[in-house]
């Protein structure tokens, strides 16, 4: 159906309008009384929490199928302070390679060249694409995003990285981990938040390495200082209790118990195979959509490369410039926020004005059904005002 044609106002709005790309929507099943058990008021380092802590460990690694010799800790400062910590601990023995695709691989790539102020190549790729992967130098450390939460790119697999490197691979993958299949083999640090495809809350990063990553921690030490929240390694020897529940600083139990309880549900549906069909599934309803109609497209211009998680549109129309399409895109997403039919759509910024709809597991499928007709119902009532 083209723009051309009045659309009526859909009569049936979505269940749950929260279609923010992070923090992201509960599980589906959630309620208060997910976290009538939470240890409230106790110390973190007492014996019943440190416990609570390492289940979130244990749960994370028997999810994801990470192998037994790779270690996974619960980090402050969400996947921001995973990466941050990864890169003032770990880096500087080598140059570094840093593939860019989206907002947040910019800021690894600045705090890499202007704060750590390493020797860096730089691979980027403006918003819809992705770098020439294969012109890494891998006996180099390789800093990347696995999926571009502000553009909806992604890599489509892990066959650009040699399992004969000699640097590290540091991965941020906060919008893939739970909805994309990851290589352990070819990643060496990988960091995501668990506000994202499983719907937790705010602050809390996971950061997951490797043997090689431990190697690297118990034999070089950077030459800047590192502040004590980066620091996974006293002198030259690893920190083993950021990997067995002792936190570098003090966790919200209440977000602990909101994670088990995300986590739990995800085993309850079917693993790591359901959390991904889950979110195929979200995507797959959109990109129908937009097969259908001309005046929307994907930011990524390689359907291989296009997010299953964080969806990024723009829109196409002879009335839409580019000095107009930003005001267009605030207008259109004000009015679905107005009738309570969609939340927090609209793309980030520094990207191209169009929509992000998060698409990740806890996310029902009906509810991206209905919303599509609402984004063309308030499209088509916003195009008549150009």
């Amino acid at each position: 159906m083209t723009s051309n044609n009045r659309v009526e106002k859909p009569a049936v709005k979505p269940n749950n309008p929260n279609f923010s790309s992070g923090p992201c929507t509960k599980p589906p099943t959630w309620s208060a009384d997910a976290l009538q058990n939470a240890l409230l008021g106790r110390s973190h380092r007492s014996k019943e929490c440190k416990a609570r802590l390492n289940k979130v460990i244990t749960e994370v690694k028997k999810i994801l199928a990470i192998p037994d010799d790779y270690r996974v800790g619960i980090v402050p400062a969400s996947d921001t302070g995973a990466v941050e910590m990864a890169m003032w601990s770990l880096l500087g023995k080598f140059p570094v390679e840093i593939a860019v695709w989206d907002s947040f691989g910019q800021d690894w790539a600045r705090d890499i060249i202007h704060q750590l102020q390493l020797k860096a190549m730089y691979y980027f790729a403006q918003d819809g694409n992705l770098p020439e992967l294969q012109s890494l130098n891998f006996d180099y450390d390789v800093v990347f995003t696995w999926n571009g939460t502000t553009t909806g790119v992604r890599v489509p697999n892990g066959d650009f990285i040699p399992h004969n490197r000699k640097g590290l691979t540091i991965c941020d993958a906060t919008s893939a981990a739970f909805a994309m299949e990851l290589p352990w083999e070819k990643l060496d640090v990988t960091t995501f938040s668990w506000q994202k495809v499983m719907g937790g809350e705010a602050g809390f990063g996971i950061l997951i390495i490797s043997p090689r990553t431990v190697k690297r921690l118990e034999t070089w030490r950077p030459p800047w200082p590192i502040p004590k929240i980066f620091q996974l390694a006293y002198g030259r020897e690893l920190i083993e209790g950021i990997f067995e529940g002792s936190t570098i600083n003090t966790p919200s139990m209440l977000c602990v118990e909101d994670f088990l309880f995300a986590l739990n549900w995800a085993q309850s549906i079917g693993g790591l195979n359901a959390l991904i069909a889950r979110s195929n599934a979200n995507a797959t309803v959109i990109d129908e959509f937009v097969s259908q109609h001309d005046w929307l497209e994907h930011l990524p211009t390689d359907p291989e490369t296009r997010s299953n998680t964080g969806v990024c549109l723009r829109f196409k129309h002879p009335k839409l410039t580019d000095e107009t399409i930003l005001d267009f895109t605030g207008r259109l997403v004000s009015r679905l926020e107005k009738e309570k039919v969609a939340y927090d759509i609209k793309s980030y910024r520094g990207v191209p004005p169009g929509l992000r709809i998060w698409c990740g597991a806890t996310v029902e499928t009906k509810d991206i059904e209905l919303l599509m007709p609402w984004i063309e119902w308030a499209f088509n009532e916003e195009i008549v005002k150009q």
